[in-house]
């Protein structure tokens, strides 16, 4: 009886055939799973970046005009800022939500930090420091490369842009900090202040916030 099978050629022409499609498919699979890390990758640097936003915007949409005396006991105003500042941005904030009911205000000073390549935000638990005051630190977001920041000092000095609808900043300043040279010189809160942020995947971010009008 004579058994009929495959000769070395079909076997190696199978098995090409197989490789060939076992790579086709490797491939696909491969675009398919970088496409969906890519995806996850962008939605979590997006997720990110709203969430260092949201925090920044409430924490100013909650200014208050409070100066506080910092751990050297030298006051600080409400708010200061820029690079001839101590930090890139610092203020009182209120707002402090107290569900526990602890002995503290509800106001609440905090700094924005820009270093090694991250946004940093620091609080303290108190207002006005002592030299063992410690800020609970926080990274609020990674790969920025640049930071720049303008103040508006009232809203008499706002001047439109080009087009008439954009708020014209190249004039603006980029420090809000104490006049040393004048004794006993106070600082009032800004009306409003640009920030741009360069990001390492995103370019430039530009953000603009209105301070709260003090009270009447």
């Amino acid at each position: 009886m004579r058994v009929s099978g495959f000769t070395l050629v079909e076997v190696l022409i199978a098995l090409a055939i197989t490789a060939f499609v076992a790579a086709v498919a490797y491939t696909g699979l491969s675009t398919v799973i970088n496409g969906v890390e890519s995806t996850r990758g962008v939605a979590e640097r997006t997720w990110e970046l709203n969430r260092a936003l949201q925090i920044l915007q409430r924490d100013l949409r909650h200014f208050v005009d409070r100066p506080v005396r910092d751990e050297f006991g030298d006051q600080e105003p409400a708010l200061m800022g820029g690079p001839a500042a101590r930090f890139l941005l610092s203020f009182t904030r209120t707002g402090w939500h107290n569900p526990t009911d602890q002995p503290r205000s509800t106001l609440q000073r905090v700094n924005y930090v820009w270093q090694e390549d991250s946004l940093w935000r620091e609080s303290y638990a108190v207002l006005d420091r002592a030299g063992s005051t410690e800020p609970q630190r926080v990274r609020l977001l990674e790969g920025v490369t640049g930071v720049q920041i303008t103040f508006l000092a009232s809203v008499a000095a706002l001047q439109p842009g080009a087009r008439g609808t954009e708020v014209d900043t190249r004039n603006w300043p980029d420090n809000w900090v104490v006049d040393t040279s004048q004794p006993n010189a106070t600082l009032a809160p800004p009306a409003a202040l640009e920030l741009t942020l360069e990001l390492d995947d995103l370019g430039d971010l530009r953000m603009l916030y209105e301070l709260p009008p003090p009270p009447l």
